[in-house]
């Protein structure tokens, strides 16, 4: 029993299309919904990137889908204000609401003019934050100097129930770190062999609630075509950190994607035009213990994609709505 969760790619779509996008995918079947927050794309050729808090009241409002959005608190972010947005929308959507928070990327951050932290600062500052914002989410006032600063930040509306703040790790380091604060974890799709190590990590260091994992994958009617998606898409997104974490601009990522060939992106990206495949390929994140699946469809016209995995993947995985939390 899992749930199965439409990705909202706000670098590749509009956002009026993507509200669009999203109620189609409940009337497909999907259970849930998850959100990207980002102020660049990954290439121009995505060329959007809406601004998600003001999609995701309006995906709360116009579906019963629960959401989840990842957020990095600490620089483009002051984390007082990410702790207003997560508890209006949790006062409003009560149960339907949970937020991850990590370090974040340049290519998004720089633009407050602010230096760019080394890793390991920008890890210590995350934990600084999500402290601050999980105090704020209780309806304590807050202070605090250090990698942040606070002064006497008070939220004067507050849920009924604080909402869960997820961890997200691509590595088995990161997970078991995140294991310390997180109410739950999310990765996105890796080697099994990793995968499992990522999860391993973060129970064995104590963590709780449910695992969710964000799947790349492209479908369409003839191998070619799928293929064809994920390179145009997808082929800067393959890299490792701190490649991600460190690039500035658009610009660089596509100069830094020219090269990558559409065999390497398929090794990131789950292409087939065989949908019996990607039910199967669905089925082993299942038996491999993820609770939530949040399926990335990584072109620009979803439409085709929901109607196919509406019609022949989703029934085959039975997906559930989350548990509500309220």
């Amino acid at each position: 029993m899992t749930v199965i969760g439409f990705h909202c790619s706000h670098e590749q779509i509009d956002p009026a299309q993507l509200l669009k996008d999203v109620q189609h995918a409940e009337q497909a079947g999907f259970t849930a919904g998850m959100s990207s927050d980002h102020f660049s794309p990954w290439s121009e050729r995505q060329n959007e990137s809406g601004f998600a808090w003001a999609f995701l009241g309006a995906a709360l409002a116009t579906t019963k889908l629960p959401f989840g959005v990842v957020n990095a608190p600490g620089q483009r972010y002051h984390p007082a204000i990410v702790a207003q947005a997560i508890a209006t929308l949790a006062q409003m959507f009560p149960g339907r609401f949970w937020a991850a928070l990590g370090s974040g990327e340049a290519s998004n951050e720089r633009i407050t003019g602010e230096v760019w932290p080394r890793k390991e600062i920008r890890d210590q500052r995350l934990v600084e934050c999500v402290e601050v914002i999980r105090r704020l989410l209780r309806g304590e006032e807050v202070s605090h100097d250090g990698l942040i600063q606070v002064n006497r930040a008070r939220l004067w509306t507050l849920p009924a129930t604080v909402p869960d703040l997820v961890g997200p790790a691509v590595t088995p380091g990161t997970a078991a770190r995140h294991a310390a604060w997180a109410d739950a974890l999310i990765t996105v799709n890796q080697p099994a062999v990793t995968l499992q190590k990522v999860l391993d990590a973060y129970r064995n260091a104590g963590g709780r609630g449910p695992a969710r994992l964000q799947i790349h994958l492209s479908w369409a009617p003839t191998e070619g075509e799928a293929l064809a998606i994920a390179h145009d898409q997808w082929r800067n997104n393959i890299f490792t950190p701190p490649v991600p974490w460190d690039l500035e601009t658009v610009e660089a990522f596509d100069v830094v994607g020219q090269s990558v060939t559409p065999e390497q992106v398929a090794k990131s990206v789950r292409v087939s035009s065989d949908l019996s495949r990607h039910a199967a390929w669905l089925n082993e994140y299942i038996e491999q213990g993820w609770d939530e699946l949040y399926l990335h469809f990584v072109g620009q016209r979803q439409a085709g994609f929901i109607d196919a995995f509406g019609q022949h993947v989703l029934p085959q995985l039975s997906p559930t709505a989350p548990a509500v939390t309220a």
